[in-house]
């Protein structure tokens, strides 16, 4: 009878438990729980990861010690806690900017709803891919470096601001101009903003943890993945040495791209950005739907 009036206890407990919880802890604990399923991801994604392990080692090695009483282990694992915290921080600066930024690019920017039509973009950003891929074509033929960073949601305006303001429609006589050998812009990168050249010979931050890039890989190589650890742009690189193409996205480079590859790749991945703004004038369109069935009916 005592184990079933202790049972019958604990099943009490659950029911005025549950009975107490509200459609607001509800709504905290889904929150909660999202938060903390994010959070994994993102460590997943950084060396974070090892850090995690790290700390969760040291937690038990303070339970242990304090179990069994080893003043001097407990008193320098606890100042460690109280500490370490602003420690980590400062070394891990580069990923929690990294996740902040990420944080800052998520779609819900994109549930706008006065943004119009967005056919005349996909259209600009069509052309200038295929002005883009046939640059890189014929310039990886002639085994000529270039540098072609495609802007997307992170604004890039400390790059822009030191480099040359060219406001032109994209060519690929236009790249292959910028980017001739001893020309004025070639060394720097090209900044592309909404189809359009904005600047030229524009020069982009290096890796952050650059020791651990690959030596054969050049300067143009390096300041891709340098941007692109700290923005969200697609860049495009090609070798003066091997005339292959890459592309540096997230801070990470990939070789070995073709015209027709780096066409559907820019096409996922720029046009697919316009296609989701355009979503976000629904409301608009269904106005304009509106106003023309009544100019209709009258």
């Amino acid at each position: 009878m005592n184990v079933l009036s202790a049972v019958s206890e604990v099943l009490q407990a659950f029911v005025s438990v549950f009975k107490s919880i509200t459609i607001v802890d509800l709504i905290d604990m889904a929150i909660l729980s999202y938060l903390i399923f994010k959070g994994t991801q993102i460590v997943r994604e950084t060396r974070a990861g090892q850090l995690v392990k790290g700390i969760i080692l040291i937690l038990l090695c303070y339970l242990i010690a304090s179990l069994l009483e080893l003043k001097t282990m407990t008193f320098l694992l606890e100042n460690f806690f109280k500490w370490g915290f602003v420690a980590l921080i400062i070394v891990f600066q580069p990923e929690l900017r990294r996740i902040l930024e990420k944080m800052g690019r998520t779609k819900v920017a994109n549930l706008s709803f006065i943004n119009s039509d967005n056919q005349e973009d996909r259209s600009a950003w069509t052309e200038c891919i295929d002005s883009i891929c046939d640059a890189a074509a014929n310039l990886s033929k002639t085994k000529t470096g270039a540098l072609i960073v495609c802007e997307r949601k992170t604004k890039l305006g400390e790059q822009v601001a030191n480099g040359t303001i060219l406001n032109c429609r994209p060519s690929d006589a236009i790249f292959g101009n910028i980017f001739f050998p001893n020309s004025p812009l070639h060394d720097g990168a090209v900044i592309i903003r909404d189809a359009e050249i904005l600047a030229a010979g524009c020069f982009l931050p290096t890796p952050q943890k650059e020791e651990f890039i690959n030596k054969q890989l050049g300067s143009r190589h390096r300041a891709a993945i340098g941007i692109s650890e700290v923005s969200d742009a697609i860049v495009i690189v090609v070798s003066e040495e091997t005339g292959n193409i890459s592309v540096a996205e997230e801070g990470e480079l990939t070789r070995g791209f073709s015209k027709e590859s780096l066409k559907r790749l820019l096409k996922k991945r720029l046009i697919s950005d316009v296609s989701e703004k355009d979503k976000g004038g629904f409301a608009k369109r269904v106005k304009k739907k509106w106003k023309s069935v009544q100019k209709e009916q009258k």
